[in-house]
Protein backbone atom coordinates (compact mmCIF):
# COMPACT_ATOMS: atom_id res chain seq x y z
CA UNK A 1 0.00 0.00 0.00
CA UNK A 2 1.60 3.14 -1.14
CA UNK A 3 0.21 6.87 -0.33
CA UNK A 4 -0.85 8.38 -3.88
CA UNK A 5 -2.27 12.45 -2.81
CA UNK A 6 -2.64 14.57 0.10
CA UNK A 7 -5.43 17.42 0.07
CA UNK A 8 -7.01 20.13 2.01
CA UNK A 9 -10.44 21.34 1.47
CA UNK A 10 -10.52 24.72 3.30
CA UNK A 11 -13.72 25.44 4.30
CA UNK A 12 -15.98 28.67 6.42
CA UNK A 13 -17.06 28.05 9.74
CA UNK A 14 -19.19 30.54 10.40
CA UNK A 15 -21.58 31.86 13.56
CA UNK A 16 -19.04 31.15 15.96
CA UNK A 17 -19.86 32.55 19.90
CA UNK A 18 -17.72 35.30 20.60
CA UNK A 19 -15.48 33.32 23.40
CA UNK A 20 -12.43 34.04 25.59
CA UNK A 21 -10.46 31.44 27.79
CA UNK A 22 -7.89 33.79 29.44
CA UNK A 23 -5.34 36.55 28.25
CA UNK A 24 -3.67 34.42 26.08
CA UNK A 25 -6.81 34.14 24.15
CA UNK A 26 -8.08 37.25 23.83
CA UNK A 27 -11.93 37.07 23.03
CA UNK A 28 -12.41 35.15 19.22
CA UNK A 29 -15.51 34.12 16.94
CA UNK A 30 -17.37 35.15 14.38
CA UNK A 31 -15.72 33.59 11.79
CA UNK A 32 -12.66 30.99 11.56
CA UNK A 33 -11.61 28.32 8.47
CA UNK A 34 -11.18 24.66 9.01
CA UNK A 35 -9.80 22.02 6.55
CA UNK A 36 -10.39 18.69 5.37
CA UNK A 37 -7.35 16.39 5.17
CA UNK A 38 -7.65 14.11 3.44
CA UNK A 39 -4.79 11.16 2.37
CA UNK A 40 -5.27 8.89 -0.16
CA UNK A 41 -3.97 5.70 -1.16
CA UNK A 42 -3.46 3.34 -4.07
CA UNK A 43 -5.85 0.70 -2.36
CA UNK A 44 -8.67 3.30 -2.26
CA UNK A 45 -8.44 3.82 2.11
CA UNK A 46 -8.75 7.60 3.08
CA UNK A 47 -7.89 8.42 5.79
CA UNK A 48 -9.09 11.48 7.60
CA UNK A 49 -8.19 14.47 10.00
CA UNK A 50 -9.57 18.34 10.80
CA UNK A 51 -6.67 21.46 10.64
CA UNK A 52 -7.63 24.10 12.35
CA UNK A 53 -9.96 25.84 15.39
CA UNK A 54 -12.21 28.45 16.26
CA UNK A 55 -9.26 30.55 16.69
CA UNK A 56 -6.85 28.93 14.39
CA UNK A 57 -7.78 29.53 11.38
CA UNK A 58 -6.40 26.21 8.70
CA UNK A 59 -5.11 28.50 6.34
CA UNK A 60 -2.67 29.56 8.38
CA UNK A 61 -1.49 26.05 9.25
CA UNK A 62 -2.35 24.32 5.75
CA UNK A 63 -0.11 25.59 3.24
CA UNK A 64 2.97 24.18 5.54
CA UNK A 65 1.57 20.78 5.61
CA UNK A 66 1.22 20.41 1.16
CA UNK A 67 4.35 22.48 0.60
CA UNK A 68 6.68 20.95 3.59
CA UNK A 69 4.71 17.43 4.87
CA UNK A 70 3.36 16.09 1.73
CA UNK A 71 6.50 15.30 -0.21
CA UNK A 72 7.48 13.20 2.66
CA UNK A 73 4.56 11.45 2.43
CA UNK A 74 3.78 10.65 -1.31
CA UNK A 75 4.63 7.18 -2.32
CA UNK A 76 5.13 5.73 1.28
CA UNK A 77 3.24 3.22 3.31
CA UNK A 78 0.73 4.63 5.27
CA UNK A 79 1.09 1.75 8.36
CA UNK A 80 5.02 3.08 8.49
CA UNK A 81 3.56 5.19 10.96
CA UNK A 82 6.84 5.35 13.27
CA UNK A 83 9.23 6.29 10.51
CA UNK A 84 6.75 8.81 8.91
CA UNK A 85 6.14 10.08 12.53
CA UNK A 86 10.06 10.55 12.86
CA UNK A 87 10.23 12.04 9.08
CA UNK A 88 7.87 14.57 10.13
CA UNK A 89 9.36 16.16 13.01
CA UNK A 90 12.44 16.50 10.97
CA UNK A 91 10.73 19.52 9.00
CA UNK A 92 8.62 20.77 12.43
CA UNK A 93 11.17 23.99 11.54
CA UNK A 94 8.48 24.43 8.89
CA UNK A 95 5.64 22.81 9.17
CA UNK A 96 3.35 23.34 12.42
CA UNK A 97 2.93 20.75 14.57
CA UNK A 98 -0.79 21.19 14.33
CA UNK A 99 -0.43 20.02 10.84
CA UNK A 100 2.23 17.40 11.79
CA UNK A 101 -0.76 16.19 14.42
CA UNK A 102 -3.46 16.01 11.30
CA UNK A 103 -0.95 14.10 9.12
CA UNK A 104 -0.73 11.62 12.08
CA UNK A 105 -4.65 11.35 12.94
CA UNK A 106 -5.58 10.66 9.65
CA UNK A 107 -2.88 7.92 9.73
CA UNK A 108 -4.05 6.55 12.12
CA UNK A 109 -7.53 6.59 10.63
CA UNK A 110 -5.83 4.48 7.55
CA UNK A 111 -4.56 1.88 10.01
CA UNK A 112 -8.61 1.29 11.88
CA UNK A 113 -10.07 1.08 8.51
CA UNK A 114 -7.24 -1.14 7.47
CA UNK A 115 -7.38 -3.46 9.93
CA UNK A 116 -11.10 -2.95 10.43
CA UNK A 117 -10.65 -1.70 14.18
CA UNK A 118 -11.71 1.78 15.91
CA UNK A 119 -8.34 2.80 16.45
CA UNK A 120 -8.54 2.52 20.58
CA UNK A 121 -8.76 -1.25 20.06
CA UNK A 122 -5.96 -0.81 17.40
CA UNK A 123 -3.96 0.29 20.49
CA UNK A 124 -5.34 -1.67 23.07
CA UNK A 125 -8.39 -0.63 24.30
CA UNK A 126 -8.75 -0.21 28.70
CA UNK A 127 -12.33 1.28 28.64
CA UNK A 128 -15.16 1.97 26.82
CA UNK A 129 -16.51 4.74 28.68
CA UNK A 130 -15.25 7.93 30.69
CA UNK A 131 -16.63 10.96 32.80
CA UNK A 132 -17.18 14.02 31.27
CA UNK A 133 -16.24 17.19 32.96
CA UNK A 134 -17.68 20.53 31.78
CA UNK A 135 -14.89 23.56 31.24
CA UNK A 136 -15.66 26.89 31.36
CA UNK A 137 -15.01 30.11 29.08
CA UNK A 138 -14.35 33.26 31.13
CA UNK A 139 -17.81 34.62 32.27
CA UNK A 140 -19.06 37.69 32.97
CA UNK A 141 -19.46 37.24 36.75
CA UNK A 142 -19.54 35.63 39.78
CA UNK A 143 -23.00 34.17 39.66
CA UNK A 144 -23.28 32.75 36.03
CA UNK A 145 -20.26 30.46 36.83
CA UNK A 146 -22.31 29.04 39.35
CA UNK A 147 -24.94 28.26 37.60
CA UNK A 148 -23.06 26.58 35.17
CA UNK A 149 -21.86 24.52 37.69
CA UNK A 150 -24.84 23.66 39.36
CA UNK A 151 -26.33 22.92 35.76
CA UNK A 152 -23.41 20.28 34.99
CA UNK A 153 -23.85 19.15 38.40
CA UNK A 154 -27.54 18.28 37.63
CA UNK A 155 -26.77 16.65 34.53
CA UNK A 156 -24.11 14.24 35.99
CA UNK A 157 -21.19 15.74 34.95
CA UNK A 158 -18.40 14.52 37.00
CA UNK A 159 -16.66 17.73 37.47
CA UNK A 160 -16.87 21.64 36.77
CA UNK A 161 -13.57 23.27 35.55
CA UNK A 162 -13.20 27.24 35.79
CA UNK A 163 -11.28 29.59 33.58
CA UNK A 164 -11.09 32.73 35.74
CA UNK A 165 -10.79 36.33 34.98
CA UNK A 166 -7.06 36.03 36.09
CA UNK A 167 -7.33 38.95 38.72
CA UNK A 168 -5.94 37.23 41.57
CA UNK A 169 -8.39 38.43 44.37
CA UNK A 170 -11.18 38.30 42.14
CA UNK A 171 -10.11 34.84 40.85
CA UNK A 172 -10.36 33.66 44.61
CA UNK A 173 -13.43 35.18 45.27
CA UNK A 174 -15.08 33.40 42.02
CA UNK A 175 -13.42 29.90 43.69
CA UNK A 176 -15.28 30.67 46.88
CA UNK A 177 -18.38 31.69 45.63
CA UNK A 178 -19.17 28.33 42.89
CA UNK A 179 -17.61 26.32 45.94
CA UNK A 180 -20.65 27.47 48.15
CA UNK A 181 -23.20 27.34 45.30
CA UNK A 182 -22.37 23.30 44.28
CA UNK A 183 -21.63 21.96 48.02
CA UNK A 184 -18.22 20.34 49.25
CA UNK A 185 -18.72 17.40 47.55
CA UNK A 186 -18.91 18.22 44.23
CA UNK A 187 -15.25 18.40 42.02
CA UNK A 188 -13.81 21.54 40.85
CA UNK A 189 -10.73 22.45 39.25
CA UNK A 190 -9.21 25.47 38.33
CA UNK A 191 -7.50 26.77 35.37
CA UNK A 192 -5.51 29.91 35.47
CA UNK A 193 -4.46 29.73 31.86
CA UNK A 194 -0.99 30.96 32.48
CA UNK A 195 -2.29 33.69 34.38
CA UNK A 196 -0.01 34.63 37.38
CA UNK A 197 3.27 35.42 38.95
CA UNK A 198 4.32 33.43 41.68
CA UNK A 199 3.17 35.37 44.64
CA UNK A 200 0.00 35.08 43.28
CA UNK A 201 0.11 31.98 42.09
CA UNK A 202 0.99 30.55 45.87
CA UNK A 203 -2.04 33.01 46.98
CA UNK A 204 -4.68 31.83 44.37
CA UNK A 205 -3.20 27.97 45.52
CA UNK A 206 -3.53 28.29 49.15
CA UNK A 207 -6.90 29.59 48.94
CA UNK A 208 -8.21 26.80 46.21
CA UNK A 209 -6.21 24.43 48.45
CA UNK A 210 -8.76 24.90 51.09
CA UNK A 211 -11.07 25.02 49.28
CA UNK A 212 -10.74 21.30 48.01
CA UNK A 213 -10.68 21.96 44.86
CA UNK A 214 -8.84 18.81 43.02
CA UNK A 215 -6.19 20.10 40.83
CA UNK A 216 -4.51 23.57 40.11
CA UNK A 217 -3.84 23.99 36.64
CA UNK A 218 -1.44 26.03 34.94
CA UNK A 219 -1.28 29.14 37.46
CA UNK A 220 2.19 30.67 35.76
CA UNK A 221 4.07 30.87 32.69
CA UNK A 222 4.20 27.75 30.25
CA UNK A 223 7.98 27.37 30.83
CA UNK A 224 8.25 28.92 34.54
CA UNK A 225 9.66 25.44 35.44
CA UNK A 226 11.66 27.11 38.37
CA UNK A 227 8.54 28.87 40.08
CA UNK A 228 6.37 25.41 39.35
CA UNK A 229 8.62 23.36 41.43
CA UNK A 230 9.04 26.00 44.23
CA UNK A 231 4.93 25.96 43.93
CA UNK A 232 5.04 22.24 44.64
CA UNK A 233 6.57 22.17 47.45
CA UNK A 234 4.87 25.34 49.35
CA UNK A 235 0.97 23.47 48.06
CA UNK A 236 -0.54 20.37 48.57
CA UNK A 237 -3.43 20.88 45.83
CA UNK A 238 -2.18 18.63 43.13
CA UNK A 239 -0.37 21.08 40.45
CA UNK A 240 -1.29 20.33 36.43
CA UNK A 241 1.22 22.03 33.85
CA UNK A 242 2.86 20.51 30.53
CA UNK A 243 -0.23 21.12 28.11
CA UNK A 244 1.82 24.02 26.63
CA UNK A 245 4.38 24.52 25.09
CA UNK A 246 3.50 23.50 21.57
CA UNK A 247 5.90 20.99 21.32
CA UNK A 248 6.79 17.32 21.34
CA UNK A 249 7.59 14.21 23.58
CA UNK A 250 11.10 15.51 24.45
CA UNK A 251 9.28 18.64 26.08
CA UNK A 252 8.01 16.44 29.41
CA UNK A 253 11.46 15.63 30.75
CA UNK A 254 12.27 18.89 32.24
CA UNK A 255 8.78 18.71 33.96
CA UNK A 256 9.95 15.07 35.38
CA UNK A 257 13.42 15.65 36.20
CA UNK A 258 12.35 19.01 38.24
CA UNK A 259 9.50 17.27 39.98
CA UNK A 260 7.35 20.45 39.17
CA UNK A 261 4.10 19.08 38.02
CA UNK A 262 2.05 16.16 39.53
CA UNK A 263 0.69 15.33 35.83
CA UNK A 264 1.00 15.96 32.74
CA UNK A 265 -1.08 17.08 30.44
CA UNK A 266 -1.44 17.69 26.22
CA UNK A 267 -3.77 17.03 23.24
CA UNK A 268 -3.63 15.66 19.99
CA UNK A 269 -3.28 19.28 18.28
CA UNK A 270 -0.44 20.83 20.45
CA UNK A 271 1.51 17.99 21.07
CA UNK A 272 1.75 16.56 17.02
CA UNK A 273 -0.75 13.69 17.03
CA UNK A 274 -1.98 10.37 18.25
CA UNK A 275 1.22 8.97 18.41
CA UNK A 276 2.81 12.07 20.88
CA UNK A 277 -0.07 11.92 23.13
CA UNK A 278 -0.01 8.29 23.26
CA UNK A 279 4.16 7.91 23.98
CA UNK A 280 3.57 10.70 26.48
CA UNK A 281 0.78 9.50 28.59
CA UNK A 282 2.64 5.79 28.72
CA UNK A 283 5.61 7.99 30.00
CA UNK A 284 3.74 9.64 32.68
CA UNK A 285 2.52 6.00 33.70
CA UNK A 286 5.89 4.89 34.43
CA UNK A 287 5.96 7.46 37.09
CA UNK A 288 2.49 6.99 38.76
CA UNK A 289 1.36 9.82 36.94
CA UNK A 290 -1.82 10.46 35.26
CA UNK A 291 -1.83 12.47 31.55
CA UNK A 292 -5.17 14.16 31.58
CA UNK A 293 -5.87 14.90 27.45
CA UNK A 294 -7.00 18.38 26.69
CA UNK A 295 -9.38 19.45 24.36
CA UNK A 296 -8.49 19.29 20.63
CA UNK A 297 -10.07 22.85 19.67
CA UNK A 298 -12.57 20.89 16.87
CA UNK A 299 -14.26 18.01 16.39
CA UNK A 300 -12.44 15.13 14.95
CA UNK A 301 -9.45 16.25 17.31
CA UNK A 302 -11.58 15.27 19.88
CA UNK A 303 -12.72 12.32 18.37
CA UNK A 304 -8.76 11.33 18.08
CA UNK A 305 -8.49 12.49 22.06
CA UNK A 306 -11.04 10.57 22.75
CA UNK A 307 -9.39 7.40 21.30
CA UNK A 308 -6.44 7.78 23.35
CA UNK A 309 -8.15 8.27 26.35
CA UNK A 310 -9.83 4.53 25.97
CA UNK A 311 -6.87 3.40 25.61
CA UNK A 312 -4.30 4.12 28.20
CA UNK A 313 -5.02 3.88 32.12
CA UNK A 314 -3.67 6.62 33.50
CA UNK A 315 -6.50 9.71 32.43
CA UNK A 316 -9.34 10.17 34.78
CA UNK A 317 -11.74 12.52 32.61
CA UNK A 318 -12.74 14.01 28.88
CA UNK A 319 -12.59 17.70 28.96
CA UNK A 320 -15.47 19.21 27.33
CA UNK A 321 -14.63 22.90 26.52
CA UNK A 322 -17.49 25.16 26.42
CA UNK A 323 -19.37 26.64 24.53
CA UNK A 324 -19.87 23.88 22.13
CA UNK A 325 -20.34 26.66 19.44
CA UNK A 326 -16.48 27.41 19.66
CA UNK A 327 -15.13 23.89 19.64
CA UNK A 328 -17.36 21.64 17.68
CA UNK A 329 -18.12 21.84 13.74
CA UNK A 330 -17.61 19.82 10.49
CA UNK A 331 -19.35 16.40 11.87
CA UNK A 332 -23.11 14.86 11.05
CA UNK A 333 -22.98 13.82 14.78
CA UNK A 334 -20.52 15.06 17.34
CA UNK A 335 -19.26 13.46 20.36
CA UNK A 336 -22.39 13.88 23.52
CA UNK A 337 -22.39 13.09 27.24
CA UNK A 338 -25.01 10.71 28.27
CA UNK A 339 -27.46 10.84 30.80
CA UNK A 340 -24.84 9.39 33.19
CA UNK A 341 -22.14 11.86 32.72
CA UNK A 342 -20.31 10.03 30.70
CA UNK A 343 -18.63 10.22 27.23
CA UNK A 344 -18.70 6.47 24.89
CA UNK A 345 -15.64 5.33 23.51
CA UNK A 346 -15.90 5.17 19.54
CA UNK A 347 -17.19 2.06 17.58
CA UNK A 348 -17.14 2.43 13.50
CA UNK A 349 -13.22 1.38 12.44
CA UNK A 350 -10.63 4.35 12.47
CA UNK A 351 -11.75 7.79 13.77
CA UNK A 352 -15.29 5.86 13.27
CA UNK A 353 -16.51 10.01 12.80
CA UNK A 354 -19.64 10.61 10.55
CA UNK A 355 -17.90 13.39 8.53
CA UNK A 356 -20.19 16.49 7.53
CA UNK A 357 -19.21 16.18 3.90
CA UNK A 358 -22.56 17.74 2.27
CA UNK A 359 -21.51 20.83 5.06
CA UNK A 360 -17.99 20.77 3.52
CA UNK A 361 -19.28 20.84 0.01
CA UNK A 362 -21.29 23.94 0.73
CA UNK A 363 -18.67 25.41 2.91
CA UNK A 364 -16.10 24.98 0.33
CA UNK A 365 -13.43 27.75 -0.40
CA UNK A 366 -10.61 25.93 -1.52
CA UNK A 367 -8.13 22.84 -1.94
CA UNK A 368 -4.77 22.91 -0.89
CA UNK A 369 -3.12 20.22 -2.92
Amino acid sequence: MKITDVTLTLFSWDGITATSYGKHTGSFGGESKLSLLEIFTDEGVVGHAFLGSARNPADMDGPGLIYFLKPALIGKNPLDREALNKTLWQRARNASIRAIGAVDIALWDIAGKIAGLPIHQLIGSFRDRIPAYASSAVLPDHESYAEQALSFKSRNWAAYKIHPPQNWQEDIRLCETVRQAVGDDYTLMLDSTWGYDYPQALRVGRAIQELNFYWYEDPLAEWDIYNYQKLKQQLHIPIMATEYPIAGLDTYVAWLTAKATDFLRGDVAVKGGITTVLKAAHLAEAFGMNFEIHHGGNSLNNVANLHVTMAIRNTEFFEVLLPDEAQKYGLAEDIVVNNEGMVLAPTAPGLGANIDFDLISRKKLAVLS
